[in-house]
């Protein structure tokens, strides 16, 4: 156990030999931090919750009370094996999160990245891959291997199938349900979710120039409106990526996009 002497842990928690914890790292009561977990510096772990299994967690990261972290996921073909859940920095967890580590069927990893927001009840299955600036609004969930890139974000109360893959700039509305992917600055909402317009509100689609912004919408309207074949749109990103980089946005979720995307 190395525990450095700059952290604070309540006498109430338990934390076990083998664990790591750096330093000003702030641990509430009744916490139980299991023997193959990091902590790096500066983050705090709310009251009653537990931190399981081989977790990295990184510097500055607030994890609300009664969360689980790195708990054993629920696909049954899990057999106990050593896999892991790793989660960069700053990001704020909310309140009864539960974040379940990887299977040797799937990237044997859950990946979370930095800067992250989840609300409280967010819960992240096994396998999945979180990118950075995301946002998870309250008692939402997505299932095993699910992807979502920088800056996508998911209302309250939603449900995001397993496989399904969410673009960067993404938003998904309030208690909808996904099932298929949803292609970069898209907005999709609904049981089942359909496209609703370009998500003019994403960071990164604030950052881009008129003519960058302009082009997403007409993007937009080709897919949507015109209803292109998918082959169609792929080869008018070809043609279009070298003269403007977030066509390559576009160019990397349609490499991995498996499901067909929301229509």
């Amino acid at each position: 156990m190395s525990i450095s002497p700059l952290s604070r842990i309540a006498a109430s928690s338990l934390v076990e030999s083998g664990a790591v914890i750096g330093a000003y790292v702030s641990i509430g009561p009744f916490c139980v931090i299991s023997a193959g977990v990091v902590i790096g510096e500066g983050s705090v772990v709310g009251a009653f919750s537990v931190i399981n299994g081989l977790t990295t967690i990184g510097r500055d990261n607030i994890i609300g009370q009664y969360s689980s972290i790195g708990e054993t996921n629920q696909d049954l073909k899990y057999a106990n094996e050593p896999t892991t859940v790793v989660i960069g920095d700053r990001n704020q967890i909310g309140k009864n999160a539960t974040i379940h580590r990887g299977t040797v069927q799937g990237l044997s990893t859950t990946v979370i990245g930095h800067d992250n927001r989840f609300l409280n009840g967010v819960h992240i299955g096994h396998d999945c891959v979180v990118g950075n600036g995301t946002m998870i609004g309250d008692n939402s969930g997505l299932a095993g291997h699910v992807v979502l890139d920088d800056d996508a974000q998911v209302g309250f109360m939603c449900a995001i199938h397993q496989f399904c893959l969410l673009g960067s700039g993404a938003r998904i509305i309030e208690q909808s349900g996904v099932v298929q992917d949803v292609p970069p600055f898209v907005i999709a909402g609904g049981n089942h979710a359909v496209p609703l317009g370009v998500n003019e509100t994403s960071s990164l689609f604030q950052a881009l120039n008129k003519e960058q912004q302009s082009l997403i919408h007409e993007l937009y309207q080709r897919v949507y409106k015109q209803a292109l074949a998918i082959e169609e749109v792929k080869k008018t990103l070809k043609i279009l990526e070298s003269d403007f980089p977030v066509i390559g946005l576009y160019d990397r979720f349609f490499a991995r996009s498996a499901r067909g995307i929301v229509r």
